[in-house]
């Protein structure tokens, strides 16, 4: 059996990174993979990209990576409101003036994807990494999502497992190609900014065996409390600081 741990969407959220990691190790799992998003909405964002150089996670190129590498623009997002939208355009602003230029540099040196096969007493696995998609790092999988488009994409891919973040919702989903096989859908949802209501550290651990791939979705506590107060005395906006908060009046 092989364990591969698979962390997404830090979003400068440090302290949420430091307990995933301390978790990750003291469960012994050797390989690790980030699907990116390292920056924005919390204070940590050149910290985080540290660690990861650091302890050289291998790390994909997410959305919000790739707007602070290459300074592209905001773009709106449809399900943002105005006042989010003017929100995300000063944190996002923020991020573009604190990430240092040789940490931009290797943002821009991130792949989109990557894919790994491994061989277990003669069976081949192969899992493919993306932050949102097959096609793109900034569209959205929900698991509500199309069922022919998903088996579109494991069919193009040829992978056993697909492995996305982005949504900052994790889910795991078995998608049938055919009448004889099934696939794995898996989002890990967020490290440092997951949308489900406890607002939760997140990630996923892979379990690969000889005839199957299992996935588990790990969900940590950290303190999301000195994270609030922290974007609260920072220039990011302090909806982000009440986004995270919002846990409180959900459980």
């Amino acid at each position: 059996m092989i364990e591969i741990a698979i962390i997404s969407d830090i979003h400068g959220n440090l302290p949420a990174l430091n307990i995933v990691l301390k978790d990750i190790e003291k469960r012994s799992i050797n390989q690790m993979y980030c699907l990116g998003d390292l920056v924005d909405f919390a204070p940590w964002g050149n910290e985080v990209i540290e660690v990861i150089k650091a302890i050289k996670i291998p790390c994909l190129l997410g959305n919000h990576d790739e707007r602070i590498a290459f300074n592209l623009p905001v773009i709106p997002i449809a399900h943002h409101d105005e006042h989010e939208t003017l929100q995300r355009v000063t944190a996002i602003n923020h991020s573009k003036n604190t990430i240092t230029e040789a940490n931009k540099l290797w943002l821009s040196q991130l792949p989109y994807n990557v894919e790994l096969q491994y061989k277990i007493k003669g069976s081949y696995k192969k899992i493919l990494l993306v932050h949102a998609s097959t096609r793109s790092n900034d569209e959205y999988i929900h698991i509500g999502h199309d069922e022919e488009d998903l088996k579109s994409m494991f069919l193009a891919s040829k992978a056993d497992v697909i492995v996305m973040g982005h949504t900052h919702i994790s889910y795991e989903k078995k998608i049938n190609v055919n009448s004889k096989e099934d696939k794995l859908l898996v989002n890990g949802g967020s490290v440092g900014r997951s949308r489900e209501a406890n607002r939760l550290a997140s990630y996923a651990i892979l379990r690969i065996y000889e005839n199957e791939i299992k996935a588990e979705i790990v969900k940590l506590e950290y303190p999301i409390e000195q994270v609030a107060e922290a974007i609260y005395k920072s220039g990011i906006p302090d909806f982000y600081g009440d986004f995270l908060l919002q846990y409180k009046m959900k459980i």
